[in-house]
């Protein structure tokens, strides 16, 4: 047997035992320790929630009782949860440009593999007072730099209605389908494909859906969480601290209505759109960005976006299915990364491109997950005619498992193990072929 082979034999050996291993589950860190619920009442796996667990979220970190104040918690009690992945990873791809030995270029695979972590994410929130909750997540990358992924207040139920709930700062845009609470990890799949895909030749950063942004949210719901409601007036800046570039906005919209489907649980449907402006180009002092105190300025020529689509949660016993669509549109000069004061390539026209989503889950116990996805965007449109029709194309698929040996009230831990495929065609820099990536990981997820 070759080395890599019995490595291989060896994890999957250490696989089985650990499957074989599964006990009962308890609870979360942070908001487990406060109300001392078991994790599997707001958790389909951790982190994704269930229907409890969004209406838990809904209502502002609250179970509407008198433990929601912080005067009624244990002096102790801290609202703390860190999460950090150490893992192995292998990374390939099959169309990379390269030298050769007589100076020219050639396209070739390049495959990388080894030890590595991800960042580490520093959650904090919950209730200042009955009513007025937060959220602060300080998130670093690999290297430890970190930045504010997360910093929101939200008055909660003014009027004593829970139709009138008001969040103000950076904040995940209100998706059902949430990219922040994804079970995937990889290179490939760490995010959604269809919430951030861009044309080729677009340069159209303002739309993508599944980053945080800045602004403020109104937000509504039912008694029992069954009906949702939001509107959010973002920034045009993607979530970057400092004023706007420019002073364009975005706003973002979605509604959605739950369903009870007896005992195969509360299937969910809605819509969602996101329609803005956002510059296509910038003054500049010296070769560089015009600076003042508050941050750079200058954003000139804003053009507009939309993006828009349906979202379906269903479920039947233990396995469910996400699914999200979307219909993108750009202006033809952010389509053609064209600045708005020259002209622009003759035939331009709007890039327009439909986006497909299909995660599925086997809940095997509340401790065991098995995750498949498929991801297909498609081009309706290109910003130029002579482009090939299908350039831009992508197609991705996941499939994995998380095993959770433990679920406390002071922790959580995650085996996962996870391959993706991605494919994206006519990219490849000198035969403008396809470009196929491939991620394997495999890693221990944890929370404290």
């Amino acid at each position: 047997m070759t080395s890599s082979r019995r490595n291989l034999a060896g994890l999957l050996l250490l696989a089985a035992f650990l499957c074989g291993s599964v006990s009962s589950a308890h609870a979360l860190p942070a908001f487990a320790r406060k109300y001392g619920l078991r994790c599997s009442a707001c958790h389909e796996a951790w982190p994704m929630l269930n229907y409890f667990g969004q209406k838990f979220k809904d209502n502002g970190y609250q179970l509407m009782n008198d433990r929601d104040a912080p005067i009624w918690q244990n002096p102790s009690y801290w609202p703390v949860t860190f999460r950090i992945t150490p893992f192995w990873h292998r990374e390939s791809t099959d169309k990379v440009q390269v030298d050769t030995a007589g100076g020219g270029s050639a396209e070739q695979q390049v495959t990388n593999h080894g030890f590595d972590l991800s960042g580490l994410d520093f959650h904090t929130g919950g209730t200042l007072e009955k009513n007025l909750s937060f959220y602060v997540l300080p998130s670093s990358d690999a290297t430890g730099a970190f930045h504010f992924e997360t910093v929101m207040a939200r008055l909660d139920n003014l009027f004593g209605s829970s139709w009138f709930n008001i969040k103000l700062g950076k904040f995940e845009l209100d998706n059902l389908v949430s990219e922040k609470r994804i079970l995937t990890l990889t290179n490939i799949s760490g995010v959604y494909e269809t919430y951030h895909f861009i044309p080729v030749g677009d340069n159209n950063i303002f739309g993508q859906i599944g980053d945080n942004q800045l602004g403020v949210e109104w937000m509504g719901h039912s008694s029992n969480d069954r009906s949702r409601v939001s509107a959010a007036l973002l920034s045009s800046n993607d979530g970057q601290v400092g004023l706007p570039s420019s002073n364009a906005y975005s706003g973002f919209f979605a509604a959605s209505q739950a369903f009870d489907v007896g005992k195969l649980g509360v299937d969910r449907i809605g819509g969602y759109a996101m329609v803005g402006e956002a510059p296509t180009y910038f003054l500049t002092t010296a070769g560089g960005p015009v600076a003042t105190p508050f941050g750079n300025a200058g954003g000139q020529g804003n053009k507009s976006f939309s993006r828009e689509g349906f979202v379906g949660m269903f479920y039947f016993g233990k396995v469910d299915f996400l699914v999200v669509t979307q219909h993108g549109s750009d202006n033809a000069y952010f389509g053609t990364s064209t600045a708005s004061n020259v002209a622009l390539p003759t035939g331009a026209r709007n890039p327009t491109w439909n986006g497909y989503m299909v995660e599925s889950h086997y809940v095997y116990s509340p401790q065991l997950v098995f995750i498949q996805r498929s991801e297909w965007e498609r081009m309706s449109q290109q910003a130029l005619p002579t482009n090939p029709s299908n350039l831009g194309n992508m197609d991705m698929y996941t499939f994995g498992y998380r095993w959770y040996p433990i679920m406390t009230s002071r922790a959580g831990f995650a085996f996962h193990n996870e391959y993706s495929w991605l494919r994206t065609n006519g990219i490849s820099p000198l035969t403008a072929g396809d470009v196929t990536s491939s991620s394997l990981l495999l890693g221990f997820d944890f929370d404290f």
